[in-house]
């Protein structure tokens, strides 16, 4: 058994290593990630000085020969580092697009479980209600929510995981459809065996392939919709150094000459994106069984 779960690793990592597009978004995720477990360490200022150094309000970075010494993308409107703002901002928007995503996960799971294997009324009434919040866009859902429970990155998280809840949703249950009419599923409910040992056993396992590609894809708007809460002021809150907040705050001074205190949030979400969409379309290529060769 072990031999067998080896070379289905083997496997997927050749896969993987083969294609160059999810190599390189596999790449720019794991910086990504390394910049916000060791922004301690590598950061050269606090993301938020005590007092303000105003003196340094919007100096640029290291392309400039006017350029403070120490922040090399230079400092935004309250002289605070751009550089240590990004990589310390890299905690709080992954920190928020992971969270997102998994209570998404975790509702959209249980409840597209529950709606596929029973069917009937317990299908219908879980998809009149997917259907419902698919009427409404998702990042104005999204605000609808944020101003229901109150500002602040906790509670954007939540609301995005909410809003992502019926894509889970209907991605699992479209799985499940097709995985408890096959012959091993009739064999188990013929032996005796409970409908939770059959989904917890057999079904959920084989269902994941498609929670684990969509759920990469979707971690990449997760943090795009922090990011636009955010920037709208009911995402993260001052001074937290969030990347959608770091743009609301910095964008009105591109007019004045300061490009860069805007321009470096927005390329960190771009690259974090890309990254996350290269890596889904990766995983989706290379876990798709139509696929393989």
């Amino acid at each position: 058994m072990e031999r067998t779960r080896e070379t289905k690793t083997q496997e997927l990592v050749r896969r993987l290593k083969y294609n160059k597009s999810a190599v390189f978004g596999l790449v720019i995720i794991i910086i990504l990630i390394l910049c916000a477990i060791l922004a301690n360490y590598i950061a050269p200022n606090s993301p938020t000085p005590s007092p303000p150094e105003l003196f340094k309000a919007l100096k640029p970075g290291f392309w400039s020969e006017d350029g403070v010494e120490g922040m090399p993308l230079g400092a935004d409107g309250l002289g605070r580092c751009v550089l240590s703002r990004i990589l310390y901002g890299a905690r709080v928007s992954l920190t928020a697009g992971f969270v997102a995503v998994g209570i998404a996960m975790i509702l959209g799971i249980a409840f597209g479980t529950v709606a596929g294997y029973y069917g009937g009324w317990v299908d219908a009434l879980v998809m009149r209600i997917v259907d419902i919040m698919f009427a409404f866009p998702a990042l104005l859902l999204a605000i609808v929510i944020v101003t229901v429970l109150g500002q602040g990155l906790e509670k954007a998280m939540v609301a995005i995981g909410i809003v992502y809840t019926p894509q889970m949703a209907r991605i699992i249950r479209s799985s499940v459809l097709y995985i408890k009419e096959m012959e091993y599923i009739e064999v188990q409910k013929a032996i005796g065996s409970s409908d939770w040992r059959i989904i917890f056993r057999h079904v959920l396992p084989n269902s994941i392939a498609p929670v684990i590609v969509y759920g990469t894809l979707m971690l990449a708007t997760a943090i795009l919709d922090c990011a636009a809460l955010g920037f709208l002021g009911l995402g993260a809150q001052p001074p937290t150094p969030e990347w959608g907040a770091m743009l609301s705050r910095s964008y009105s001074y591109i007019m004045s000459g300061a490009w860069w205190a805007a321009t470096f949030p927005g390329l960190a979400i771009l690259f974090s994106v890309i990254g996350l969409n290269l890596l889904g379309d990766g995983l989706r290529d290379i876990l798709d069984p139509r696929l393989k060769t």
